[in-house]
């Protein structure tokens, strides 16, 4: 294991080194996996990755930066949905890791102990090293029948025996310090505290022996307790008293962390850190990670870096990044979150240079996506809205792709025998290509939710006639059915994006 670190220089000190394996201080928008792939093997010093927890929670999320409201929905419709997904996500970030390298899960009580058994597998069993527990939150007295879920699991998996790990240490209480560190040296002034020098093995030949007048079995060699003496180190505060070690405050760490981590509180509504994205973890929980499992210049690997923690702690340490997210206003926000709290500038030719980062592959233009063929431009707005696109493109009734709610699936159990019909709970989208959607267009639609029975539907157009939109408006005042209309450039999120430049 690599030794505690030296004390690093201040940031304004020092320049990010790239890497000569691959890019870094880049943020990638887009599906993970697919990223994944095209970086090399053992590349990566520490992964950390929070992906989206298998439960029951659907975030409306306002940026503070616009008047944007966007949802970040956890759409696992099953647990074994959710271990499917990340299975070969976490296939290539085994193999992306270095063996030298450390990675960390974070996850909740939904499906952590399923995480457990999945992660074994893949990191194998003799690399987990310990189970984390971050106490997020504090007990509402809302679990009435059990006790209060308040906190989240952190799995931690090398790559091998030899990796790096700088051990960090808590500040001691200070009524412990009071109680405890009584003593103060007369010559030195320093604090200290007389602890004890006798062996809990009492089956110790060689370390038994007299000293001081006092015979016992010792911790140490008697030369070790001599030279003690000698040093000043050894107390014996009266003749015939058992001789006892005196150690100075300033010469301890600390309390060294353990497993349960209850010290670091969560974000809160007044945090000055707070980005209003729902599932945002406090800098101090990446830095203590980062800090613990890298040193400078490493790289670090978050894909599925939300607004953008893991990379804000990992440069703000002087390690090199990586960041990968699905969602295009994830990776804006965290964009100017680099940019404001780092002050690295988001230029191409800095970069190069090393003083700056990118975001690459966001999605495409208005005007390309107008010259799409039909079916893939389609495909592109369902998938954006995080929906599953229709696996035939023909006969669709109106329907171009689905959204499933977490507590819904996409292959719903059968009706067994005796029971009433199930009803399949999911959202339509419907996808116009055309300039304008009109009226006919909505009427259309309305009519295939009045036939399914869907309680809200997504509409994604260029733009949307005011006919088209006073009719949605009648439809939810008739029936008390949503239809969402979307813009193309709603989704691609450029005003947006121009507001967070």
């Amino acid at each position: 294991m690599a030794k505690k670190s030296a004390t690093r220089p201040t940031i304004a000190s020092q320049r990010l080194k790239s890497s000569p394996l691959l890019d870094t201080r880049v943020i990638y928008c887009g599906d993970n996996l697919e990223q994944l792939k095209k970086l090399p093997n053992a590349c990566v010093d520490l992964i950390y990755i929070d992906p989206p927890f298998n439960s029951n929670r659907n975030y409306e999320v306002f940026w503070p930066e616009t008047s944007e409201r966007r949802r970040f929905d956890d759409r696992h419709e099953s647990t074994k949905a959710y271990i499917d997904y990340m299975r070969p996500r976490c296939a290539e970030m085994s193999r992306v890791l270095k063996k030298t390298g450390s990675f960390y899960y974070h996850c909740d009580w939904h499906a952590s102990h399923y995480v457990k058994v999945m992660l074994d597998q893949i990191f194998g069993e003799n690399n987990f090293r310990t189970e984390i527990i971050w106490k997020r939150t504090s007990a509402k007295g809302l679990a009435f029948r059990s006790y209060a879920n308040n906190h989240d699991a952190i799995f931690f998996y090398t790559g091998s025996d030899n990796y790096t790990f700088n051990r960090t240490y808590l500040p001691h209480n200070p009524e412990y310090l009071e109680k405890f560190y009584t003593h103060i040296d007369a010559e030195t002034g320093r604090r200290y505290t007389l602890d004890n020098l006798l062996n809990p093995n009492k089956d110790r030949p060689n370390l038994t022996y007299e000293f001081l007048g006092v015979k016992r079995v010792w911790r140490w060699t008697k030369d070790r307790m001599e030279q003690a003496w000698k040093d000043g180190l050894v107390v014996q505060v009266k003749p015939g008293a058992v001789p006892r070690l005196k150690r100075y405050l300033d010469d301890q760490e600390g309390i060294p962390i353990d497993s349960v981590w209850t010290d670091i509180p969560p974000i809160q509504s007044q945090s000055s850190e707070r980005l209003g994205y729902p599932t945002q973890k406090p800098l101090a929980l990446l830095e203590r990670i980062i800090k613990t499992s890298t040193n400078k210049n490493d790289i670090v690997l978050d894909a599925f870096c939300g607004c953008g923690t893991a990379l804000v702690a990992a440069h703000k340490l002087k390690r090199q990044w990586i960041g990968i997210d699905i969602s295009p206003t994830a990776c804006r926000v965290m964009a100017k979150r680099l940019r404001d709290v780092c002050g690295v500038p988001e230029n191409e030719s800095l970069w190069k240079a090393g003083r700056g980062f990118i975001v690459r592959d966001l999605p495409k233009t208005e005007k390309e996506l107008r010259k799409y063929p039909h079916f893939e431009f389609e495909n592109w707005a369902v998938v954006a809205l995080g929906g599953i696109p229709n696996k035939v493109q023909v006969g669709d009734m109106g329907i171009d792709g689905r959204i499933y709610p977490v507590s819904s699936s996409v292959t719903p159990r059968k009706k067994q025998e005796g029971e009433l019909p199930l009803k399949e709970r999911w959202y339509p989208i419907q996808v116009k290509q055309t300039d304008k959607v009109g009226r006919p267009d909505i009427d259309s639609f309305e009519a295939m939710m009045m036939r399914e029975d869907c309680d809200k539907g997504f509409f994604v157009g260029f733009d949307f006639s005011s006919d088209a939109l006073t009719e949605i408006s009648k439809f939810f005042k008739r029936t008390g059915k949503v239809i969402q209309a979307l813009t193309v450039r709603e989704i691609l999120e450029e005003e947006i994006a121009m507001q967070l430049a």
